[in-house]
C-alpha cells in the first residue's frame, strides 16, 4: 500500500504525549503531555488549541455528554466540567500509592471504561488494569510493568492489552454487554523487533493498529494476531493512535521526546508533535462511558 498522508496537526510538541481521542458530539481532539499534566483540546475543522493544566498527571479521557469529561489521572477518575474546568473526584484508582499513574485507557462498547496504571518509573510489575461501569469498580489484571494497547473489538467481545515491558499484546474474550472479561487471556502478539509495544486502536473491520515507539511505525494487525501493513512516522516514538472518523481511518497519532538524549532529539526536531494521518478504511469511535 501507498504510504498516506501524514502532516502536522499541533506542532508544540509534548514531552510525552499520550490519551489521543475525538469527541464527535462536540467535534473536538483531545490529547496530554503526561508529564506536564496538561489535557491539548483542538477542533478537528481547525481553531485554536485550548490547553487546560490539570495539576497532575493524567493520561487518558473518557465521554460522559457534551458538557462532561472523565479523565484517568495518577490518583483515580475525575469528571471535568468542560466549560469552567473545574474537575471533581470520581472514583479514587491507587490514590494511596504516591508511584504509580494512570497510562493507556480506551471505552468499551458496552460503555465500561479499562484504565491502566504503571510505575512512575516504569517499575517491573506495578501496574494494573481497571474495569468501571456504572459506579463500580473492579480490578482485572496486575503485575504489569507498563500498561497499554487497550482495546477492543467492534462487537465487544473481545478486550486487548499490553504490557511493553513484556512486548506483548494479549488478548481476552468480553462480555459485550458489560466489558468484563469472559476467561483467561491469551497471547495474541509478541513483538520481538526494535522497538516497544503502545498504544492501539482497532478499526470497523476488527483490526488492531499500533503504534510502535522506538521504530517509527505504526503497524496493523488482522484479528488473528497478523501483521498486514506499517506505516512509517516522521518521529522515532509514537505513542498512542485515535480515529476521528468512522468513514475513514484518518486518526490522530501523538508522540513523544521523553528520555530522549539531546543528540537524538536535534537528530528528531519533530519529536512531541501531534500527527494527523489520512488513510482510506473504517474508523471506529469510543461510546461515552457509563457513569
Amino acid at each position: 500500500m501507498d504510504q498516506p498522508k501524514i502532516s502536522v496537526f499541533y506542532d508544540v510538541a509534548c514531552e510525552l504525549g499520550e490519551g489521543p481521542g475525538y469527541d464527535a458530539l462536540t467535534k473536538t481532539v483531545w490529547w496530554f503531555d503526561i508529564v506536564t499534566g496538561r489535557l491539548f483540546e483542538k477542533p478537528l475543522a481547525g481553531g485554536d488549541v485550548q490547553i487546560h493544566t490539570l495539576g497532575q498527571m493524567a493520561s487518558a479521557l473518557a465521554v460522559i455528554d457534551e458538557k462532561r469529561q472523565l479523565i484517568a489521572t495518577e490518583t483515580g477518575l475525575f469528571i471535568r466540567d468542560r466549560l469552567t474546568g473545574h474537575t471533581t473526584m470520581h472514583q479514587p484508582i491507587e490514590a494511596d500509592n504516591p508511584s504509580t499513574r494512570s497510562n493507556d485507557a480506551r471505552v468499551h462498547p458496552a460503555g465500561a471504561f479499562w484504565i491502566g496504571t504503571m510505575g512512575k518509573k516504569s517499575e517491573k510489575g506495578a501496574g494494573s488494569i481497571y474495569w468501571y461501569r456504572r459506579g463500580e469498580l473492579r480490578k482485572l489484571f496486575s503485575d504489569i510493568s507498563i500498561s497499554n494497547s487497550i482495546c477492543f473489538s467492534p462487537d465487544g467481545r473481545t478486550a486487548y492489552f499490553a504490557d511493553t515491558g513484556k512486548n506483548i499484546i494479549w488478548r481476552v474474550d468480553t462480555n459485550p454487554e458489560t466489558g468484563l472479561p469472559v476467561g483467561e487471556p491469551a497471547l495474541f502478539y509478541q513483538h520481538k523487533e526494535k522497538g516497544g509495544i503502545d498504544g492501539s486502536v482497532v478499526d470497523g473491520d476488527g483490526n488492531l493498529w499500533n503504534a510502535c515507539w522506538g521504530r517509527s511505525s505504526i503497524d496493523v494487525y488482522d484479528p488473528s494476531g497478523k501483521r498486514i501493513r506499517s506505516i512509517e512516522m516522521p518521529v522515532r516514538q509514537p505513542s498512542c493512535p485515535a480515529f476521528v472518523s468512522e468513514d475513514t481511518a484518518n486518526m490522530i497519532i501523538t508522540t513523544a521526546y521523553h528520555q530522549m538524549t539531546e543528540p537524538v532529539h536535534r537528530s528528531d526536531p519533530d519529536a512531541g508533535k501531534t500527527f494527523l494521518v489520512e488513510l482510506a478504511g473504517k474508523g471506529r469511535l469510543d461510546p461515552p462511558v457509563r457513569l
